[in-house]
């Protein structure tokens, strides 16, 4: 669950720093106070896309960190990825600036946004206040199918789908090109034939360019490198004149001075460290000048191999660094337009990928059948506590020409009453009635979800009175086994709460700035009221709320 959320510049906000707890909790404030600031804090930190309008106006750069509790499973996750941290928590981290560049990190390393996005999915899930508009749409309905069936994570069965269509979808214009470009495919087939056997000849290998670079300037220079090592050595460590005796002449005089003064000691033992250090790299000028060969007959084959890599590069208009990977290029292409050349084999693949993509297809259609009428049953369930008395919900499947997302029609049919027969939502629902349906599917989706930490943002927006307190209950319920967050106008819903946070902002100079506190008794009551009768809080709204919260 969400642990903590910290705010750094971030659009009105200077410094923020909130401890969440488990449970249902509601989040409050008048309109403009900057509840949104928190969910488009929230999205940030999890990966969605990043808006340099977040930056504070006159700041450089805005952080967002969020610290979660975590389960046995995110934690060999994390550590499959190398990015552990302290047990039983993750904390996420994302950075931007006023160019709208920004960075992730994920326990302090640096990581994609995809990687974090896929680490978030796992956390928290938001249920916007738009997400009524998304049941209008077909695409949205197959979405929101789609992710109560669990159909659409990493181990969902919509991911197979999509790519036994990507490979059947590549093969059908693998051929459609062969059939229309055999002569075409025969001339590129000339030319890299032409291009491999040059390369074959060769067997470039990766680094090889490099490791011959340095090898031939080492081996040119062999004699000079071998006579000034033997130099060096000689120079420390042998003759008359060498520094290693030297220097144990002075450390020999100096040695019987500390006795008299001590504090020639630091010095003396600089030069004892010197004499030891002298007398490595003598040793090691000794061993290096020893292993060092003039070898005339490497050096001539080091240059032939350097000039015949250097020919086939100029031939093939490539840097000689790039042979090795034009090398394995070039026989991907060949294998891929043979592959194109041979029709027959090339509609027998097609006709396994068809049969692949329709056995996928065919499970995903399964699973979406189930979910369908668990959904519906669901649906339909709720609504009659939300003041829809007779209304239903029924998740339509048909079958249609098969595309990436499978081969399913999937459309919500909905009745506003008992005598109504279900018609498409888009064109029979009302604005009340679509609101109370995507709660509805909201919190089942929700139920099926196993993340740990929801956040329904305005999900009672168009319901009051008796069906507020029905959706407080839902929330609550829904708080009783994961962490649950509601953004919310109504002191019905805020009063079911476990606890509650209030969102402001007040004006410091010319600037604005939100804050977010989380309330004790008697200031949910005074939130409450407020929320009851406005501003002006008297002694009977302050008595409804404390009966709210009773």
């Amino acid at each position: 669950m969400l642990l903590r959320l910290t705010l750094k510049d971030f659009v009105i906000v200077d410094q923020l720093e909130i401890d969440f707890s488990a449970g249902f909790s509601a989040l409050t404030g008048e309109t403009g106070a900057g509840k949104s600031i928190l969910l488009d804090a929230l999205s940030l930190a999890l990966g969605e896309r990043a808006d340099p309008a977040f930056v504070r106006e006159g700041c450089s750069r805005a952080e967002v960190s969020a610290e979660f509790s975590i389960d046995a499973a995110l934690e060999h996750w994390l550590a499959d990825k190398d990015l552990g941290g302290d047990p039983g928590t993750v904390l996420l981290r994302r950075l931007l600036d006023l160019e709208g560049k920004s960075r992730a990190y994920i326990n302090g390393a640096q990581v994609t946004v995809g990687t974090l996005r896929e680490l978030g999915a796992q956390l928290l899930e938001i249920h916007g206040q738009h997400a009524s508009q998304a049941l209008l749409k077909p695409a949205g309905q197959r979405e929101l199918l789609d992710r109560y069936a669990g159909c659409d994570g990493p181990q969902g069965e919509l991911t197979p789908v999509r790519q036994a269509w990507r490979e059947l979808h590549r093969l059908e214009t693998a051929l459609a090109e062969a059939e229309k470009g055999e002569r075409e495919i025969a001339l590129q087939r000339e030319a890299l034939l032409w291009q491999l056997a040059e390369l074959a000849e060769l067997k470039p290998q990766p680094g090889e360019w490099e490791q011959l670079g340095e090898e031939q300037k080492r081996l040119a220079h062999a004699r000079a490198l071998i006579e000034g090592s033997q130099q060096a050595s000689e120079a420390l460590s042998q003759g008359d004149e060498a520094l290693a005796d030297r220097l144990s002449v002075i450390v020999q005089r100096l040695s019987p001075l500390v006795q008299v003064d001590p504090r020639l000691k630091d010095a003396l033992e600089l030069l004892q460290s010197a004499q030891i250090q002298l007398d490595e790299a003598a040793s090691s000028l000794g061993h290096y000048a020893e292993r060092l060969d003039l070898d005339p007959e490497r050096l001539q084959d080091v240059e032939a191999r350097v000039s015949a890599l250097h020919a086939a590069a100029r031939k093939l208009k490539q840097p000689a660094e790039q042979l090795p990977q034009l090398w394995l290029s070039l026989q991907q292409r060949l294998q891929q337009l043979e592959d194109s050349a041979d029709l027959a084999r090339l509609k027998q693949r097609i006709t396994q990928a068809q049969a692949d993509y329709r056995a996928k297809a065919a499970a995903l259609t399964k699973k979406r059948k189930a979910a369908a009428k668990s959904l519906s049953d669901g649906v339909s369930s709720i609504l009659p506590t939300l003041g829809m008395s007779g209304a239903t919900l029924q998740v339509s499947l048909s079958a249609q020409p098969g595309s990436e997302n499978g081969s399913d029609a999937i459309e919500f049919l909905f009745a506003g009453h008992a005598a109504a027969a279900p018609r498409a939502l888009s064109r029979v629902a009302s604005g009340g009635e679509l609101s109370r349906v995507s709660l509805a599917v909201a919190v089942l989706a929700a139920r099926a979800n196993p993340v740990p930490s929801l956040i329904f943002d305005e999900a009672d927006a168009g319901v009051g009175g008796a069906v507020a307190a029905v959706i407080g209950k839902l929330m609550r319920q829904l708080g009783q086994d994961r962490q649950v967050f509601c953004v919310t106008h109504l002191p019905q819903v805020a009063a079911l709460a476990h606890q509650q946070y209030r969102v402001s902002k007040s004006s410091v100079g010319p600037s604005t700035r939100s804050r977010v506190d989380l309330l004790s008794k008697n200031e949910r009551i005074d939130e409450i009221a407020r929320m009851l009768g406005g501003e002006d809080i008297t002694a009977n709204t302050r008595k409804l709320a404390r009966e709210l919260l009773a």
